[in-house]
């Protein structure tokens, strides 16, 4: 069966200034997919994500998508300033404000806002200053934010970073119920063995694509090696690959199945 193409990149490279951060890349996200993006810092995963939603131009070859898809982009929470004064419920209603002076909420916007909230475990918050909200409910917040888009693709670049082990079990059980009931999903991770191995399409890469398949595919210490530049073991636990970085920050060998 021949599945729709929502965005495709072809021999695609990207750069900031004279610096080329991303070389050559073939790729290409189905609908229906759960793609993890892997690699280490400053391997050009938020650029590829960025060219996705249009943020970013290709210097080289092409990016295009399907007509008509609606793309939502959730970014690093590290990124965010935690202090800028909005409530939970304006900041997920800004995705609608463009065409308008914000803060005017309508009431339509706010049961909209309210459901989403609802569907992510937030009810009860809408009045709460994003400061005030813990790690995880800060990253359900920007998801939902994104969700109250109605997007066609969910983008979300490293959504377990700087939040505890709890939470990012939360996030991974969460983004895989949104794709099950859907939702293209694309995300970048540095996480191998806590959220990559639980995807089932993984994109190794290092500037370029280095592999593309699923974890077991491309979870492998010559893929491993080629993309973090050095030798990693990789151990099977409960029928799922573990990794092991004899380096100076061992990746820790959690797994954690999704149901």
């Amino acid at each position: 069966m021949i599945r729709e193409a929502l965005v495709r990149c072809e021999h695609m490279s990207c750069a900031y200034d004279a610096n080329v951060v991303i070389h050559d890349i073939d790729l290409t996200v189905h609908k229906g997919d759960f793609v993890g993006i892997v690699g280490p810092s400053g391997s050009g995963k938020s650029t590829l994500l960025k060219s996705m939603v249009g943020a970013v131009s290709p210097v080289h070859g092409s990016i295009t998508t399907a007509p008509g898809i609606r793309m939502a982009y959730v970014p690093q929470v590290e990124s965010v300033d935690w202090n800028f004064p909005v409530t939970v419920l304006e900041v997920i209603v800004m995705t609608r404000s463009k065409n308008r002076r914000w803060p005017r909420i309508t009431a339509e916007e706010r049961r909209d806002a309210t459901d989403v909230l609802a569907r992510l475990g937030l009810t009860g918050l809408e009045n709460r200053h994003i400061r005030e909200l813990s790690g995880g409910q800060q990253q359900r917040v920007f998801i939902a934010r994104a969700l109250f888009y109605n997007p066609d693709v969910l983008v979300l670049d490293e959504p377990t970073s700087g939040v505890d082990v709890r939470t990012r079990h939360e996030v991974l059980h969460l983004l895989s119920e949104l794709h099950s009931q859907g939702l293209t999903v694309v995300l970048s991770t540095h996480d191998l063995n806590g959220l990559a191995a639980h995807l089932p399409r993984l994109v190794c890469m290092n500037k370029t694509v280095i592999a593309d398949g699923s974890p077991t595919e491309v979870i492998n210490p010559v893929v491993l090696e080629q993309t973090y530049g050095a030798p990693m073991e990789v151990l099977q636990h409960g029928g799922m690959p573990v990794v092991l970085d004899h380096g100076p920050h061992e990746l820790s060998p959690i797994t954690t199945k999704i149901s």
